[in-house]
């Protein structure tokens, strides 16, 4: 119990005056961090439809565009623990917010090589916060308030998303520049979570226990691939969605902009998933049942798009709800599996680096399998069939057991270890 104890401290003693304002400032940087995890993304889907038309992609090349922030958070989660471990986690925080915003402006300068490099540079800046996000909460709350905290941020993350695809598309109508300067805005979120973040650079108490230690990626660990394994399915999920919800039900007839609002409802009852679950969680230190439940209904909802496009409203309902619960269960598993913040990084970066390698292959897939079909029923039927996957892997992440910090092996939670 020595490494809870020692959070349960930490966390009171930022409850004292004038730490308990310094506690505030840190949450609202947080929030802020999280806000830029996905809406510079969420907000490319509703303009899919204008990209193609103005650069000529085909479907196979937009899947592309969707898959490759995916692909670049697979290559560049593996070295965040090495800069954490090298100057600590809040400056290499800073220091992506930063790149995240020139990243932002390079993606909205005329040219595709413009759209393509400035897309790696985002989703390079966005995968430093993917992964320090989970250690940050693991090193400054109690372990019974992971949940809880995970839940907050990743509201903030899913309202910021949810706003970025919405809006969009009336950006790019009402705009000169078009989708360029749509997608270009979000760069003023990230200066702001940047001036928000900075008085964290300069705390001696702020969470970068890595310095000390780092822990080796568990990959021997059963229980780590299948936290990753959750990770990279409801990933696959999500990042699928946002990529081909406003082209499927735009090919059924409904409005550039309708769909993209189609795409806010989706993250809506995603985001109130996701804040109602700690909720229902927080006397459940076992989430099989959690985990296979919110899975099958996700499921649920690919399969009524298929079968069913003219229901896309309760289908969105259903994959929302699905997958903002999967969401914040494939981050908590990554604190509360791990013994202590330096393991928790050592699990974020192998969850999220093999989990966004396997969330890959969603978009470019369903572009592939669109364009070799000339339907989306296929495709929507795959999406099916992995979530049901995704269920079964979820029941053995969801176990209560935790990561030893000396071995690459689990043991029951309880056991204080």
């Amino acid at each position: 119990m020595r490494v809870s104890n020692s959070h349960h401290s930490l966390y009171q003693a930022r409850q004292t005056a004038p730490g308990r304002r310094s506690t505030v400032w840190l949450l609202l940087g947080v929030l802020l961090v999280a806000g830029n995890l996905r809406a510079a993304l969420t907000g490319v889907g509703p303009l899919l439809p204008s990209i193609e038309k103005t650069t000529g992609l085909s479907g196979a090349w937009a899947g592309l565009l969707g898959t490759l922030p995916l692909l670049t958070f697979a290559a560049t989660s593996p070295l965040v623990g090495r800069t954490a471990h090298r100057y600590g986690a809040p400056q290499a925080l800073g220091a992506s917010l930063t790149v995240l915003a020139a990243g932002l402006l390079v993606r909205s300068l005329p040219g595709a090589v413009f759209l393509w490099a400035g897309t790696v540079v985002v989703a390079a800046a966005i995968a430093y916060g993917n992964v320090l996000l989970p250690s940050v909460v693991k090193s400054t709350v109690p372990e019974d308030r992971i949940g809880q905290v995970t839940g907050l941020y990743v509201t903030a993350m899913g309202l910021l998303a949810a706003v970025s695809s919405g809006v969009s598309v009336p950006l790019a109508d009402h705009l000169p520049g078009g989708w360029r300067t749509a997608l270009g805005c979000w760069a003023v979120l990230a200066v702001l979570a940047f001036v928000v973040w900075a008085p964290q650079h300069r705390r001696t108490d702020s969470p970068a226990p890595a310095r000390a230690s780092r822990e080796r990626i568990p990959w021997r660990s059963s229980l780590a691939w299948q936290v990753s394994g959750f990770m990279g399915l409801q990933s696959l999920g999500f990042y699928t969605t946002i990529a081909w919800l406003p082209s499927i039900v735009h090919d059924h007839g409904v409005g550039e902009a309708a769909a993209g609002w189609q795409l806010f409802l989706f993250q809506i009852i995603g985001l109130l998933s996701s804040s109602a679950l700690p909720l229902l969680a927080r006397r459940w230190k076992d989430q099989r049942i959690l985990a296979a439940s919110a899975s099958t209904i996700g499921a649920l909802g690919f399969a009524l798009l298929a079968v069913a496009p003219q229901w896309a409203v309760v289908s969105s309902v259903l994959t929302g709800l699905g997958g903002g619960a999967c969401l914040v269960l494939a981050l908590t598993f990554q604190g509360q599996r791990a013994a202590d913040a330096s393991q928790a990084a050592a699990l974020a970066s192998m969850a999220q680096s093999v989990g966004y390698l396997v969330a890959a292959a969603g978009p470019l897939l369903l572009g592939v399998l669109h364009d070799l079909t000339g339907g989306w029923t296929l495709p929507l039927l795959l999406l099916v069939a992995l979530t049901l996957i995704q269920a079964v892997v979820g029941f053995g992440a969801g176990r209560d057991l935790r990561l030893q910090a000396t071995s690459r092996t689990h043991t029951p939670a309880h056991t204080g270890e």
